[in-house]
């Protein structure tokens, strides 16, 4: 019993420690931020809430194909790390600003220019479509910025600059989270907040009451991630000025690769059109919801958000567990690459697996964080609990995803996960929820046949082993 809970190798286990801490921290500072977001959208009511989850996926499905270049630049530049090649690493992350600049320009053109053609085919109530096209209008054109962040992300974690990310994004979520504030309330709103939805805490009102703000609602909210997006690129640069970093990785002798570039397109496009796919789907999916009802929706939103804060901690395990098992097979340690696999599930079954077991037993606590609207906490009571019950198995899935993609193998994680989005939960929750009348029941019905399947998949991938032999 002890071997199954406890690490077995401790050498290995600290490392992980070591490279995940910064990520997970940064992480849990940016899910903070935007549960802070949703909180304060929430008190606008349920269209609001419903507006900026439906806009913030139709901006999550094109710019989660960045994720493949993010992949790549941290999947190419960790195994030149491992093999003493670190120029190669350098220009590795010279490729990904190349793809990021090629990927992210004309897609933030096409987003701010036809929000309003896209919005309507997603939702169907009059005033949450007013709002969608107001947020996701200024959302795209934050997106430019996101993408760069996914590079400069990519290539930090592929050299073990962990970090960094930690004060980057602690800083630009404090940045997001002020402006929030201001704009979405103005200046004589965010008291009103304060009084009515954090009393405790009326005393920081005096923080924005130096000036004068007006009061956006959710295009204030949007605008605030636009300016903190565009921070943290900046925040990110400054950093490849640092000595180990500017002279080690020959960060400002620019240089291009074309053998590496399309190493680096090989990872990268398979990945970043399956993930594309795989948001288009959920938006589907939200669709789906929507046609069963406006509340329905903003519950789910709020599920949704505090399921993404439950992915934190397994996404820096995962993250640090990509860069060690590249880095392991660039040294020629295959051993030390699977050692890295099963510390880092037992180090994300603990963080998972504790967030799971607060949402089973105080469900209540963390959706009436969100709003005070008594029809969406009792609706989502079930829909968390589920959710809850889930993260052991949830956690599985998610780090051996992230192993296999440093290894080098984007595209079966890739292709598994889309497929089970699309037929499980959007097709799914239309013919059980839609079609057959079951309503918001559907998809937590579907979830853990969604789960079950997806851990399944990875954990047999990795067992097969042929990942062990794949050259980047």
């Amino acid at each position: 019993m002890f071997k199954v809970f406890l690490p077995n190798d401790k050498k290995i286990f600290r490392e992980i420690i070591f490279l995940s801490y910064p990520v997970v921290l940064s992480n849990v500072s940016r899910v903070l931020m935007s549960i802070f977001d949703v909180a304060m959208v929430g008190r606008l009511g349920p269209e609001a809430l419903a507006a900026t989850g439906m806009g913030g996926m139709l901006v999550w499905a094109p710019m989660s194909i960045a994720l493949g270049i993010r992949t790549a630049v941290q999947t190419v530049s960790s195994r030149r790390l491992g093999q003493k090649k670190e120029r190669e690493s350098g220009i590795a992350f010279h490729n990904g600003l190349i793809m990021a600049t090629v990927f992210s320009v004309p897609i933030t053109i096409i987003g701010w220019k036809w929000a309003e053609e896209i919005v309507p085919f997603f939702l169907s109530d009059p005033l949450a479509i007013e709002l969608a096209i107001e947020y996701t209008t200024v959302v795209f054109i934050s997106l430019l910025f996101s993408v760069y962040s996914f590079v400069f992300v990519g290539f930090y974690t592929g050299v073990e600059k962990t970090k960094l990310h930690m004060t980057v994004t602690v800083v630009s979520n404090l940045i997001n989270l002020y402006l929030n504030a201001a704009l979405i309330y103005g200046s004589e709103g965010i008291e009103v907040f304060f009084k009515e939805a954090l009393p405790s805490f009326s005393f920081l009102s005096v923080l924005w009451s130096w000036t004068t703000f007006p009061a956006m609602g959710v295009k204030g909210a949007a605008t605030a991630t636009l300016i903190a997006s565009a921070w943290m690129v900046f925040h990110y640069f400054l950093y490849l000025f640092s000595g180990d970093v500017k002279k080690r990785f020959k960060i400002f002798s620019f240089s291009y690769d074309g053998a590496m570039m399309q190493r680096q397109l090989t990872l990268a496009v398979p990945m970043g059109v399956q993930e594309c796919i795989i948001a288009f789907g959920w938006t589907c999916f939200l669709k789906v919801v929507g046609i069963i009802g406006i509340v329905e929706l903003a519950t789910t939103h709020i599920i949704f958000t505090i399921m993404h804060a439950s992915f934190m901690p397994a996404m820096g395990v995962g993250m640090a567990c990509s860069t060690l098992v590249s880095k392991y097979m660039g040294e020629k340690k295959i051993r030390k690459s699977v050692s890295s696999i099963k510390e880092s599930v037992r180090l994300a079954e603990y963080g998972m697996g504790t967030l799971g077991l607060t949402f089973i037993f105080f469900p209540e606590f963390y959706l009436s964080i969100f709003t005070d609207d008594k029809n969406i906490i009792e609706m989502g009571v079930w829909g968390l609990q589920i959710v809850g019950a889930l993260q052991f198995l949830d956690a599985v899935g998610f780090v051996l995803m992230f192993a296999l993609i440093g290894a080098g193998n984007t595209v079966f994680p890739a292709v598994v996960e889309s497929l089970l989005v699309w037929v499980v939960v959007v097709f799914g929750t239309y013919f059980i929820g839609v079609f057959l009348g079951f309503g918001f029941s559907a998809p937590w019905m579907l979830f853990p046949v969604y789960m079950c399947l997806f851990a399944g998949a990875m954990t047999w991938k990795v067992y097969q082993g042929d990942w062990k032999k794949i050259e980047v």
